[in-house]
């Protein structure tokens, strides 16, 4: 299993618990090195070009990433690419809630009250206006599953969860 976007392979390890060997990749091999002490294999890769031969894996996973890579379409090319047919995809981004008037309110929080907040109690707030941006610009749920489609995924598939503040997107490769 591949887990994109690991960080410190907090995540990673999560993962192996089920018995799978699990590889850490991230663009950042500062986040790489902070997690060293865990035991998973752990390679510094950008998700628009993996360093894996092709169908090399039987399960990709990407949780709160797939909105930092440019282009995420290109990225989901790519976890087509490295997976086995056959194999899974699942992503876990922030999306789109699914009720109209706590969308509104959710929306109103994170483009004014969440980098207030950040300028605050932060040393970093532009972080936070950036995750906020990022997050309202981001496709909804079935934008996203077309794309991962395009992208060369099959039976594409999502549940929402909070509400829709996040969605976990699925996939088969063909």
């Amino acid at each position: 299993m591949l887990d994109i976007a690991a960080g410190t392979a907090v995540s990673t390890v999560e993962l192996a618990k089920s018995g799978a060997w699990c590889v850490a990749a991230d663009f950042s091999v500062g986040m790489l090195k902070a997690g060293a002490e865990r035991n998973v294999p752990k390679i510094a890769g950008d998700a628009t070009r993996l360093p894996f031969d092709d169908g090399v894996f039987d399960a990709v996973t990407i949780s709160f990433g797939l909105r930092n890579v440019n282009p995420h379409v290109e990225g989901l090319r790519e976890m087509a690419r490295v997976t086995r047919p056959g194999g899974r995809l699942v992503v876990c981004e922030f999306s789109t809630p699914t009720n109209r008037a706590f969308s509104t309110v959710y929306k109103e929080y994170l483009m004014k009250a969440l980098p207030a907040m950040a300028g605050v109690v932060s040393s970093d707030p532009e972080s936070y206006q950036y995750l906020a941006e990022s997050i309202r610009a981001w496709p909804t749920q079935p934008v996203l599953a077309q794309q991962i489609s395009s992208a060369g995924w099959s039976s594409v598939r999502w549940r929402n969860l909070s509400g829709g503040i996040v969605a976990l997107h699925a996939a088969i490769k063909p």
